[in-house]
């Protein structure tokens, strides 16, 4: 019998017997070692190899509160860096207007700055330039800062996509099984910004194309699986995506304007424009597949 559905995997009478007998055999473990010992015990690993510890804890914290198992008290209640974390600050940069052709202001360095020094410096100006912000984004992702010369032009940000997505799931035609499993190798761009006070014409486009082969590079030494197509959000009532388009992005369709975790079937943000770029010519295949 189906107990409940948990990141897609069904969880039933059988499995919540196994986490009663794994909490009955480690009565001093804490929440944290049982969580660990689930992983293990469901070979429950991220495509790099570390534990999906997090969905574990998340899992059985699930079942708790339903009332089919009984964890241990809590020992201790983590802080939550996510809630606590401060907006970026504002770093100072040179500002001087850069209006060139692209010709003359090549070539391009593209670096990849999460967890290095210059992550403050891609914040600050996300931060202080993008009409939407600073957001941490949760899950895999990378940040790029490209520079032209000594001074940065450009920002862009990748993380993990969305689950559910109607217009992208049906160009690519795959199953709810197959995109639980497949999901991964879809990578979102959240954040894209030329610096303000750069004027390049194609700059947009020509980074994008760049980006395109990079962060599956990136990607794939990170996090230690390829990826097979790319996807971002734009909002028409600011941008028609041109720089997308003649990066031979393609249009997909719009957002419900509803959320992932809407309870009113109603629209309550801005409807989004998706688009959408395949990596490699059999992208359906390779998404669709369910091993």
């Amino acid at each position: 019998m189906q107990i409940l559905r948990y990141r897609g995997r069904v969880i039933s009478d059988a499995d919540v017997e196994f986490l009663r007998g794994l909490i009955a055999a480690a009565p001093e473990a804490s929440r944290r070692q049982l969580s660990q010992k689930l992983c293990e015990a469901w070979a429950w690993y991220q495509p790099n190899g570390a534990p999906c510890d997090m969905v574990a804890r998340g899992l059985m914290l699930a079942l708790h509160r339903a009332g089919q198992i009984d964890l241990p008290p809590r020992r201790k209640t983590p802080r939550n860096p996510l809630a606590e974390r401060p907006k970026p600050q504002a770093v100072p940069i040179d500002s001087t207007p850069l209006v060139s052709t692209l010709a003359e202001l090549r070539p391009l360095e593209f670096r990849q700055v999460r967890r290095t020094s210059a992550e403050v410096l891609f914040n600050g100006l996300i931060e202080t330039h993008h009409y939407l912000g600073y957001t941490q984004p949760v899950g895999a992702h990378l940040k790029y800062l490209v520079y032209a010369g000594l001074r940065p032009v450009a920002c862009l940000a990748w993380s993990s996509a969305p689950r559910h997505l109607g217009p992208r799931d049906r160009f690519i035609g795959w199953s709810p099984e197959a995109r639980r499993r497949n999901i991964r190798f879809i990578a979102y761009n959240p954040r894209f910004l030329i610096l303000p006070w750069v004027e390049v014409p194609h700059l947009a486009s020509h980074i994008l194309g760049c980006m395109a082969r990079l962060v599956v590079r990136d990607w794939e030494r990170i996090y230690g699986h390829r990826l097979y197509f790319l996807e971002t959000f734009t909002d028409p009532s600011r941008y028609r995506g041109t720089c997308y388009r003649a990066a031979n992005w393609v249009a997909l369709g719009r957002t419900t304007g509803r959320g992932k975790d809407d309870q009113t079937n109603r629209p309550n943000r801005p409807l989004k424009e998706i688009l959408g770029y395949p990596l490699i010519r059999r992208f359906r295949e390779r998404l669709s597949a369910l091993r």
